[in-house]
């Protein structure tokens, strides 16, 4: 009788822990990345009275008596399920697919979670609602474009170094339409006008009026001219730059031509099949700087020495009798490239799939400035959870590297503005409060009976 009162307080002790596990997941409903828990129970001890024995000289064997003292809690194992996707539309809000963790840092210790409710500090850093600090990899300093993979460090994305973006040089342009020769203007002075906005090194920018007249001498041909180039003040800068455009001093150099049959462009500068000029602004006084040429590239044919104008856009078709000519910065197959840009601020961070963030600028820029990397682990059910949805590593989960992994290497993905929420399941859980209710109520009859014959005993005295 005494070993069934110990049986009963021991599936007490059980019963109680496990409605413990299951008050903690039920308060945790509504607790984004919260991941439930569940607890199985084994028998514990037992108490043999007699020994199992084998058959000898023709007498039977028998069974091993043994008489159990209790049940005990097994383990209590967290369930590694995908809670649903919340949609926060928050640019810094992160879900991920699949098992993997994000990594962040707290006083110099890396952990992991599954929450990835993320903001930015006042130095930029991508933050924890706690503060950690989200981990990653850095850009390769030696190519903006691509990601170092190395010890993950702390992601920066509104650093500083990261609200602007740098502006870009205009070196490529193009026209397209059509000169109408029996347009009027051909024949003036003036002539036909087009203009194109541009961009100096340091983001300034210019305009470029150029003029088209008819060629004195061929009817097919058409000269083209810098007739001003203009700062964003209204002021010609041709008095503190030399303006160098093919001058037609030979009458063919700056000369567009057109098949006088099909009027299909047919060349410039006097060479069929010739498709480009090219335009340079160079200081007249060094001082002023030489703003309009790139000489940075690594290999110096590299380097970009002017403005690349495109005519193999134009055509000389008689239309309405008045010519309809633009000009347009960057390449005709390709509008962004050449084109330039003034200085960019930083309008917006995006997140791929992948995890890499993505600088947004108002001048169009793109900037890759970092990827968050994340943990994977053998037997993620062997964290340890600290607390504030954090979870730490032990020898049961395996060891974080240092480096982590890219998210796309394990067929997983990151979702931006989706928070992943608690997988507990509240008619799960509400079945396991009444199995356990009805478990504890058990044992604690075992006891009240158990003490009942105990009181018969006493009373044999009587």
């Amino acid at each position: 009788m005494m070993r069934s009162l110990y049986s009963g307080v021991a599936g007490l002790k059980t019963h109680q822990t496990k409605m413990d596990v299951i008050g903690n997941n039920i308060a945790n409903v509504n607790t984004v990345g919260f991941k439930s828990s569940q607890v199985l129970f084994k028998d514990v001890l037992y108490q043999t009275t007699q020994s199992a024995t084998g058959s000898t000289n023709g007498t039977g064997g028998t069974n091993a008596k043994q008489i159990g003292l209790g049940t005990g809690v097994a383990t209590v194992s967290m369930t590694q399920t995908s809670g649903s996707a919340q949609t926060t539309n928050n640019p810094y809000d992160l879900m991920i697919n699949g098992s993997s963790f994000f990594v962040v840092n707290r006083g110099g210790i890396n952990y992991f979670t599954k929450v990835g409710a993320f903001t930015t500090d006042d130095a930029g850093n991508l933050v924890t609602g706690a503060g950690d600090l989200v981990m990653g990899w850095q850009v390769d300093p030696d190519n903006p474009t691509e990601i170092k993979r190395d010890t993950v460090s702390a992601l920066r994305p509104e650093a500083a170094e990261n609200q602007t973006a740098a502006p870009e040089l205009t070196s490529q342009s193009y026209m397209t339409g059509n000169i109408d020769a029996t347009d009027p203007r051909l024949q003036t002075d003036e002539g036909v006008v087009t203009t194109v906005s541009i961009y100096d090194n340091l983001g300034y920018s210019y305009t470029v009026k150029f003029k088209i007249t008819q060629n004195a001498t061929n009817p097919s041909g058409y000269d083209v001219t810098v007739d001003s180039i203009k700062d964003e003040n209204n002021e010609d800068i041709s008095t503190k730059y030399n303006i160098t455009f093919p001058a037609g001093a030979a009458g063919t150099t700056n000369t567009v031509t057109f098949n006088p049959d099909t009027g299909a462009f047919e060349g410039v500068g006097g060479v069929a099949g010739n498709e480009t000029l090219l335009l340079e602004i160079t200081p007249i006084d060094p001082a002023d700087g030489d703003v309009f040429r790139d000489l940075s590239a690594v290999q110096p044919e590299d380097d970009i020495l002017g403005i690349t104008v495109d005519f193999s856009n134009l055509t000389m078709f008689s239309e309405t009798g008045e010519c309809d000519v633009e000009t347009h910065r960057g390449m005709a197959d390709d509008p962004s490239f050449g084109a330039g840009r003034t200085v960019g601020a930083l309008t917006d961070v995006t997140i791929d799939t992948q995890g890499k963030l993505y600088g947004v600028y108002d001048n169009g820029v793109s900037k890759l400035l970092g990827q968050i990397a994340v943990a994977n682990f053998i037997n993620p059910a062997g964290l340890e959870a600290i607390g504030g949805s954090l979870y730490k590593e032990t020898k049961a989960s395996g060891e974080f590297d240092g480096i982590g992994k890219d998210i796309a290497s394990t067929g997983e993905t990151m979702t931006q503005g989706v928070l992943e929420m608690s997988n507990v399941d509240l008619s799960q859980e509400f079945t396991d409060m009444i199995v356990t209710q009805r478990g504890f109520q058990a044992n604690s009859r075992i006891i009240t009976v158990s003490d009942t014959l105990i009181e018969e005993l006493v009373n044999l005295k009587r």
